[in-house]
């Protein structure tokens, strides 16, 4: 881990046995039954990694997921298990060596089964849902209003699931494909369940200045229990924009990494590995929104 007065950057691997280590996530075994996820500082934009790691990224991401998980904890259950490093039970000298730097950016969960499709739920037309509806007015089966702008609120939520993909672009599905891949009764389950977290966490959100224009849930199966996984509501799972000055019509200014979206769009990248590097005043102000974010949804400090 390398560390300045201000911000931490994780760049470490742990001597514990690796199960996946994502675009953003590295998940490790516990035992066999849990599972120790840490949240790097990685950005992934068009499901590919970029190479510059944003400042302390991985702590906020991490932390505001432990917001929604307890705030949420009463709707749906999670897999949550411990967030103190202290108490992780990992080996005694990955505990003394890594414990301090694990704080704040990893938890202890229980180790479910993934379903295999993202449960995305869109309130605003913005992304690849604007894209589609601009080609055929209608995003992920469900046929919209003509007439929509860029970034204007929908009538209502729509659940516009996707599948997940290891490599490469994750593929925006209907319903009927994800009940597919999951059944029709934990498809009709998880729709639910999707729609009902967004929008108890966009009326919450707004009572902050966030608009939350779309976001995406993950879902795991322990026995027959279902559990709410991974990241909740953060600025890597949704499009977190400021409410005051809100119009559509146009790219609104963002709480998240649609700030590297959008340079990445001028850049001329096609699109493919390897991505560019960023400029450093790109990297600074979106480690400066993911902060933000953090400070105006939970209003405290970020937890170094």
């Amino acid at each position: 881990m390398t560390e300045t007065a201000t911000a931490t950057v994780w760049e470490t691997a742990l001597p514990l046995p690796l199960v996946n280590r994502g675009k953003v996530r590295d998940i490790y075994a516990v035992g066999d039954d849990r599972l120790l996820i840490v949240t790097t500082d990685r950005l992934s934009a068009f499901d590919v990694v970029l190479p510059t790691p944003i400042p302390d990224k991985g702590k906020v991401l991490n932390q505001i997921s432990l917001f929604w998980f307890e705030r949420f904890q009463a709707l749906v259950p999670h897999h949550l298990i411990e967030t103190d490093p202290v108490r992780y039970g990992l080996p005694e000298a990955v505990a003394r060596e890594h414990g301090a730097a694990l704080a704040g950016r990893s938890v202890l969960v229980k180790r479910a089964q993934p379903l295999p499709i993202e449960c995305v739920v869109r309130g605003y037309l913005a992304g690849s849902g604007w894209k589609d509806y601009q080609k055929t007015g209608a995003v992920c089966g469900y046929r919209l209003p003509p007439g929509l702008q860029q970034c204007q609120q929908l009538p209502t939520p729509i659940f516009t699931p996707a599948t997940k993909a290891t490599v490469g672009h994750d593929e925006n599905i209907d319903f009927e494909a994800a009940a597919k891949l999951v059944g029709a009764g934990v498809a009709a389950q998880v729709r639910d369940l999707s729609i009902r977290l967004y929008q108890e966490g966009a009326a919450y959100a707004c009572t902050k200045g966030i608009l939350i224009a779309d976001t995406k849930f993950e879902f795991g199966r322990l026995g027959d229990q279902l559990l709410l996984i991974d990241e909740v509501l953060t600025p890597d799972s949704s499009r977190f924009w400021p409410a005051d000055g809100y119009a559509p019509g146009h790219d609104q200014p963002s709480f998240d990494k649609q700030i590297v979206r959008n340079w990445l769009e001028r850049s001329g990248w096609d699109k493919r590995p390897p991505a560019p590097a960023l400029p450093p005043e790109v990297a600074a102000q979106t480690a400066q929104a993911y902060r933000d974010a953090f400070t105006r949804l939970t209003g405290s400090p970020l937890a170094r």
